[in-house]
């Protein structure tokens, strides 16, 4: 068979990826008949599939990640480059993009102080649950050692990640999980588990933490692990003063505060990180998305001195520091790109430009809620704003997930695309998604949220 790819004939590219490809989040019946969508070229906010059809990418490479947008000539330059001159060395030893993007990083972090290297979301979730489990053994005899994770929120796709997952149906089928991982209350204030608003209602969910924590003992939990903001659990913003009371019970009870920056970190929100809104000092943060923009594959785990310093207080231990690796860890292309894609957002202010976008997007959607019933209610930070959908404003009855995927449909054939919550909350797979590049313009955000409009309008009447 001949190989070689016609000038516009991608043909074979389909077949070979229909016959070869094992999709990510996908049920492949359906190629059976039809054809995968492969996605050619990018440039900008723009994507181009095997068809030459023209998408506007209102999630950043379908998971929130193209934080800078593509074809940026100086990321992929600044990775070729680093390659050449040394492509990998294992983490054991230093590299000159890995120290100099770790101060970089931290600059933009009060109050942290040390950069782990990983390559993906999972990975830096999982090191961190290795830390507080290695702190416990030290420490506390092994007692310490619980991880307490919350309602919807999502940590990963690693047994240890899923079993500190919020979300039933991403774990279903997964089972049995590591033990230790123990489930609180969310604080999604739209659909309340507490007769309270604003602030009381802050305050009372972080308060059912506290409880969970005292259910427990609180001599056996090490650690709560929280997203700033919820992701695919319905891209959910807290309520004002729940921050504050978490940090305070953490300090009570000597829990460590480990916050998930894989989808809100590095500008996402409008700040560096999201947890940087609620004035946070968390003790643990990790990163991934973002931090290259998809680039290259990169994570970081980052953490105060406090923590660093755990893992050195008796050098004649054998056992006495972090005994782990993460091979890819030690690549380079990494922290190069990180690097540039930090000096990009900063240059091109970026942060700035999220902030302005982030509020059109907003009021973009506020307005459709005005013209149509089916949104319940708009939520979101910076670039990252959802839309829940409800069959019944009074009741906030779900809309049906086959009417929330058909909206996602119409606004793909329309050139835009957008996502939704799916196999995250069984019945509650009802929330519209966006997170277009920082470099968003008005005009792209109005594109968007037109096509919403119009979906909405043929999809509910």
């Amino acid at each position: 068979m001949n190989t070689m790819l016609r000038e516009n004939d991608l043909s074979h590219v389909v077949d070979a990826d229909r016959a070869n490809v094992w999709h990510h989040l996908m049920q492949h019946k359906a190629f059976e008949t039809g054809e995968p969508r492969i996605i050619v070229e990018g440039k900008g906010m723009r994507v181009w599939d095997q068809h030459g059809k023209e998408h506007i990418d209102a999630v950043s490479g379908g998971v929130w990640t193209v934080n800078v947008g593509y074809g940026r000539e100086s990321i992929a330059n600044a990775v070729r480059d680093q390659l050449i001159k040394l492509n990998y060395f294992a983490g054991s030893a230093g590299s000159i993009p890995g120290a100099l993007f770790a101060e970089k990083l931290i600059s933009k972090m009060p109050g942290l102080s040390r950069v782990y290297y990983c390559n993906s979301g999972s990975e830096a979730n999982e090191k961190a649950f290795k830390m507080v489990r290695q702190i416990a053994q030290k420490r506390y005899g092994g007692k310490k050692h619980k991880v307490l994770y919350r309602e919807r929120d999502y940590h990963g796709t690693t047994i240890s990640c899923l079993s500190a997952g919020g979300q039933d149906e991403r774990n279903a089928h997964y089972g049995p999980y590591t033990p230790g991982f123990v489930r609180v209350p969310h604080c999604l204030e739209y659909r309340a588990q507490w007769n309270l608003s604003g602030e009381e209602y802050g305050i009372a969910a972080a308060n059912a933490i506290e409880e969970v924590i005292l259910a427990e003992g609180p001599d056996t939990v090490g650690a709560l692990c929280l997203e700033p903001v919820t992701a695919g659990g319905g891209v959910i913003t807290p309520p004002p003063g729940y921050w504050e009371r978490v940090q305070e019970i953490c300090k009570k009870y000597d829990i460590l505060l480990h916050i998930d920056e894989v989808v809100c970190g590095v500008g996402r929100t409008g700040t560096w990180f999201g947890y940087q809104h609620y004035g946070i000092k968390p003790d643990m943060v990790t990163m991934a998305k973002g931090v290259a923009s998809g680039y290259a594959a990169i994570a970081c785990l980052v953490t105060t001195e406090e923590v660093f310093d755990m893992f050195k207080d008796d050098a004649s231990d054998p056992l006495n520091y972090f005994r782990d690796i993460s091979t890819f860890g030690g690549c380079t292309a990494g922290p190069a790109a990180a690097i540039e894609n930090m000096r990009i957002i900063e240059d091109e202010n970026l942060l700035d430009n999220t902030v302005a976008m982030g509020e059109r997007m907003m009021n973009n959607l506020n307005a459709l809620a005005d013209k149509h019933a089916v949104i319940g209610q708009v939520r979101g930070k910076g670039l990252f704003c959802g839309a829940e959908l409800v069959a019944d404003r009074a009741t906030k009855e779900p809309a049906a997930e086959k009417m929330v995927q058909a909206v996602v449909a119409d606004c793909m054939a329309q050139g835009v695309v957008i996502g939704a919550t799916n196999r995250s909350i069984p019945g509650m797979n009802n929330t519209l998604c966006f997170s277009p590049a920082l470099i968003a313009t008005a005009d792209d955000i109005d594109q968007i949220t037109d096509a919403v409009d119009q979906a909405l309008g043929r999809v509910f009447g």
